[in-house]
């Protein structure tokens, strides 16, 4: 059967956040804090160890007791998600308290985000066969502006976002509202990610599924190409 749509996962899938380095530095140098390269690096590290970067690298040890519940809930809420990420970045000691705010704005920011080489490509692509094209993500805040800025949001007719409806993937809820609200059946659907466990939920749900790998954006310069032959 052909495809009359694709899902797209954002973090991992079409676009990827900055460095764990980079998001620090750009923080520091708007706030006005000075800090040792040295120590800048060491903290970099530590907050990526931390997994304090949402959409960088899961926390590497066990969470801290207070923060484990609300983790696995994180991206039912903008509430949820702003505490969980917050608190694992205060694990982190940082000049000023008030950083681990300015952290968590900046990686909502449009800058904080670049698309994979092939992002446009394929979505335009998908736009010239007429192919719909949704984006369904885990998240806790309005990803729009990152498209926007990006230039690719004309190619998007969709977005579920999970702290919008309550409901996080691998929940098939979300996928049947992103069907839905494409005017698509599932079995007419593809589901394209990077997380087997979050975005292959979508195969319960009757979608097909293509998993990517999340990486940099200079190591995967062709990552989604191979969408375009899946479609039929």
């Amino acid at each position: 059967m052909a495809i009359k749509g694709v899902l797209f996962d954002f973090s991992g899938t079409l676009f990827r956040i900055e460095s764990s380095e980079s998001w620090l530095r750009a923080v520091l140098t708007k706030s006005g804090v000075a800090l040792p390269e040295p120590d800048l690096v060491r903290a970099a590290q530590q907050l990526e160890s931390a997994g304090a970067l949402a959409g960088g690298a899961f926390p590497t040890g066990p969470l801290p007791d207070d923060l484990a519940a609300l983790w696995a809930v994180r991206d039912r809420t903008a509430e949820a998600h702003r505490a969980a990420y917050t608190g694992l970045s205060r694990q982190v000691r940082l000049p000023d308290p008030g950083l681990h705010d300015a952290l968590y704005d900046r990686h909502m920011t449009p800058a904080a985000w670049q698309p994979y080489p092939d992002t446009a490509e394929v979505l335009g692509a998908l736009r010239e066969r007429g192919v719909a094209v949704g984006v369904v993500s885990n998240i806790g805040w309005d990803l729009r502006p990152v498209f926007r800025d990006h230039g690719v949001d004309p190619y998007v007719d969709a977005y579920v976002l999970s702290y919008e409806y309550g409901i996080q993937k691998p929940d098939t809820r979300l996928f049947a509202l992103a069907c839905e609200a494409l005017g698509v059946g599932p079995r007419d659907a593809l589901m394209v990610g990077d997380d087997r466990r979050a975005d292959g939920g979508a195969a319960d749900l009757g979608c097909a599924v293509y998993f990517v790998e999340h990486r940099l954006v200079t190591e995967r310069p062709d990552g989604l190409r191979p969408v375009l032959d899946l479609l039929g």
